[in-house]
């Protein structure tokens, strides 16, 4: 009596497919992760190109006057010294103009919101002939130079008796913050869905307090984007001070007349003075970038 043995072969074909199906995972996998690596190396190298010179400011800001003269820098630092910052805090004018910078910035924060996001609202909600024309010419008002302007706007500031006041500053601020701060509401009221705008008119709302009960807390964190480019640029602006003030100065004009022959070291920890304030607020108001991101990746 014989028995007879069968073996089960795989085809060559199908044996092939899956050998090459194999190898294209393997390489979709790899160029996913050259692709992700390469990602996060030009992450890496943006954000060291941000804080490499705010690192080199922070510590020669806090260094010994002989430590800031030496060349090459010292990387890592072996001594700190708060002599040069507290010289330049204890400056004449230097805490009256960094009080007048800061009133400047939260009347521009003011203004700027309580113009701009009703225009931004407007832009995003109703449909009107000729509303992308009308985003164009508010943007192309930042084209205009600040120079040609400034000798008008000294006149007309003169005639208005607020010229060398914080509040000729804080106008000028507004003007050049408004153009951004109404794109930036309406693209942030536009990522709102209008479902539930109108959702809230039907259960008995009326129209401001659907957008105070419902829109406003939704676009929050495009509000506080738009708040911390305003801050910034207040912060920042140095021209419009120069041009508009003598007397009442802010924080950076003060610095540009001042600082403009001092040593080094004092130009340190004048720059270190001026930048803490806004990665402070940064730090404070990341959250609500993260969630303003997060809500319109989705």
């Amino acid at each position: 009596m014989s028995s007879t043995t069968t073996t089960a072969t795989i085809p060559t074909d199908t044996r092939e497919t899956s050998e090459s199906a194999t190898a294209g995972q393997r390489a979709r996998n790899r160029r996913r992760m050259l692709g992700r690596a390469a990602l996060y190396a030009t992450a890496t190298l943006m954000a060291l190109w941000v804080l490499f010179p705010i690192y080199l400011i922070a510590i020669l800001a806090f260094s010994p006057r002989a430590v800031v003269r030496e060349y090459p820098k010292q990387i890592i630092p072996q001594e700190f010294s708060i002599e040069s910052m507290r010289f330049f805090v204890n400056a004449t004018g230097i805490l009256p103009s960094l009080l007048n910078s800061v009133w400047v910035a939260l009347i521009t924060l003011a203004l700027s919101t309580l113009i701009g996001a009703p225009a931004g609202y407007a832009i995003a909600r109703f449909v009107f002939r000729g509303r992308e024309g009308y985003r164009l010419i508010i943007l192309s008002t930042r084209a205009f130079p600040i120079v040609i302007l400034s000798i008008p706007i000294a006149v007309t500031f003169l005639n208005w008796g607020i010229y060398d006041s914080i509040w000729a500053v804080a106008l000028m601020h507004t003007a050049l913050a408004m153009p951004f701060t109404v794109l930036i509401t309406s693209s942030i009221f536009v990522s709102v869905p209008h479902d539930l705008e109108e959702a809230a008119l039907t259960l008995g709302c009326t129209a401001p307090q659907a957008f105070l009960r419902v829109v406003l807390p939704l676009a929050l964190p495009g509000m506080a984007a738009a708040s911390i480019f305003t801050l910034v640029l207040s912060w920042n602006e140095v021209f419009a001070a120069v041009i508009l003030t003598l007397q009442e100065r802010t924080l950076p004009a003060r610095v540009l007349t001042v600082m403009t022959s001092s040593p080094p070291h004092f130009r340190f920890a004048a720059a270190f003075f001026m930048l803490a304030p806004s990665l402070i607020f940064i730090f404070i108001i990341r959250r609500y970038l993260l969630g303003l991101w997060g809500r319109i990746s989705r």
